[in-house]
């Protein structure tokens, strides 16, 4: 075959997203798994999760299983896989051993690749030597002719070889057909013998992925910007073995809000998935700021559901530039989808947090007891950008009332005109139908045209009595999650501290 594919409106794309478990995934690997799977589903196509599990000593099952749960939770459901099977298994590498071996002995058959025992101190002696002649520091091809005899005698001295591939001087230029950058041309004289097989006996990373995605039959392969490099050496692979050459899309990077490579770190700012998940983003949230990372919607809108992200998605809308992870962005977005979800699902997802803090301590919730929570929960995602920050936007309903200042409260409360401002607020309560927000809202305003005394006067001892505090929730909130009998009791209490 030998020929790059060209993109037809009704031909079947399959794609595919393999990343290594070697540690939790970021934020860079997961907005690649999802432009992937918008694409797939865009198109009608296939989306295969291959786990590139070669690095024996850093690779580990249980990254493996946080790799699925994040890709589960964002709702980036997969079409083949390790959990999944199907037809073009197995889906983990350090299970498809036997298939490389294969391919690495055809190229060594056809002499398009060779055994290299150049040791590390005689590979940096190399380097050295064309870095004093103002030279790219590479291979110099030591090994590409040795006869049978001299290998033989190299590993009699037990010398393990790695394989290399035989660069073909024929190719000057070759070309990568990028979906988003356009072509880009590498000139081959930068590419030396490259190591296709390691002295372990495990394949390289451009060898293994170029027999997966030609045996997967990937038709498009979408992967970070940092891996246009190695597409070059993948295409001559791809000719070599007579395998038909995928077409390439090269995301943009996404940079750190001081336009820095964003980097894995820990900390309040942390880009691994699963510490947004901790904190409490909705998957929702996380979903449509991902897809913004490098795509620009054609209508320019910001909030987008999951079907509109998907009809929308194209790679020609895909920006060339690196992007920027704005984590204020970020938290007002999931602060919007926060307060527009579905309250029994915010409730549902705050207890945990509000477990954790101590202000739950029963595991199963009364009825009762949940009708308050929801009252509490419906004011509180008001106020946070993510749902760890509950409890501490909702702490004065589940604490107990104390002033800070206690002289300081005795005077607020002081006074004729504070008395009757309390005494009116209880019997106006006293005598609503229904306590809502709205309505202890009107009793205010009411107030504020009866009553001979400032705003200040109305608003701020009735908070400190209530709170404790100078400032949070609107009033309305406080009372209707408090209820009368609550409210009664601490202005009256507020008095008697006054006296």
């Amino acid at each position: 075959m030998n020929k790059e594919q060209t993109n037809t409106d009704n031909e079947h794309i399959r794609l595919r997203f393999p990343p290594s478990p070697t540690g939790k995934i970021h934020i860079g690997n997961i907005r690649t798994a999802l432009f992937n799977w918008l694409w797939a589903r865009k198109k009608g196509g296939e989306l295969v999760l291959r786990i590139e599990d070669t690095d024996q000593e850093r690779s580990n099952r249980e990254f493996e299983d946080i790799i699925i749960q994040e890709l589960e939770w964002l709702g980036l459901d997969v079409d083949e896989g390790p959990n999944q099977g199907g037809e073009h298994g197995p889906y983990r590498q350090s299970e498809r051993l036997d298939i490389y071996k294969k391919y690495r002995d055809k190229l060594l058959d056809n002499d398009k690749a060779y055994k290299c025992y150049c040791t590390p101190e005689e590979l940096e002696e190399m380097r050295d030597k064309a870095r004093k002649k103002g030279e790219m520091p590479r291979y110099d091809g030591r090994c590409r002719n040795l006869s049978s005899s001299e290998q033989q005698a190299k590993e009699e001295a037990g010398k393990e070889p790695v394989i290399r591939f035989k660069t073909p001087v024929s190719d000057k230029e070759i070309v990568v057909k990028d979906q988003i950058r356009g072509d880009v041309s590498f000139d081959s004289s930068v590419l030396d013998d490259f190591v296709i097989y390691k002295s372990d006996g495990m394949p390289t990373y451009n060898f293994a992925v170029v027999i997966d995605d030609a045996l997967m039959d990937i038709t498009d392969v979408i992967r970070g910007e940092d891996h246009l490099s190695n597409t070059p050496k993948q295409i001559l692979l791809y000719k070599a073995l007579d395998f038909e050459i995928p077409r390439f899309a090269h995301l943009p990077l996404i940079l750190d809000e001081n336009k820095a490579k964003l980097k894995k770190r820990s900390g309040e700012d942390t880009v691994y998935v699963g510490e947004f998940r901790k904190k409490g983003y909705l998957p929702e949230a996380l979903f449509n700021f991902l897809a913004l990372l490098g795509w620009s919607p054609p209508e320019e809108e910001e909030i987008l559901n999951r079907e509109e992200i998907i009809q929308g998605f194209s790679l020609e809308d895909v920006n060339k530039s690196a992007a920027v992870f704005d984590i204020e962005k970020l938290n007002w977005m999931n602060g919007k989808y926060i307060r527009d979800a579905d309250l029994d699902q915010i409730v549902e997802l705050s207890l945990p947090y509000l477990r954790e803090a101590g202000y739950i301590e029963d595991e199963n919730v009364s009825s009762r007891q949940l009708e308050k929570l929801k009252k509490i929960i419906e004011v509180g995602r008001t106020g946070v950008d993510y749902l760890a920050q509950i409890p501490e936007e909702t702490e004065l309903f589940f604490t107990g009332l104390e002033f800070e200042d206690r002289q300081k409260a005795q005077e607020e409360f002081q006074g004729s005109e504070v008395e009757l401002v309390f005494k009116t607020l209880i019997e106006k309560l006293e005598s609503l139908e229904t306590l809502n927000p709205a309505a202890v809202n009107s009793i205010f305003n009411e107030m504020r045209e009866e009553l001979p005394v400032g705003a200040r006067t109305i608003y701020h001892p009735v908070r400190l009595a209530l709170t404790g505090e100078e400032s949070g929730p609107e009033m309305g909130n406080i009372i209707y999650i408090l209820g009368i009998e609550e409210v009664k009791q601490r202005l009256e209490n507020a008095l008697q501290l006054a006296d």
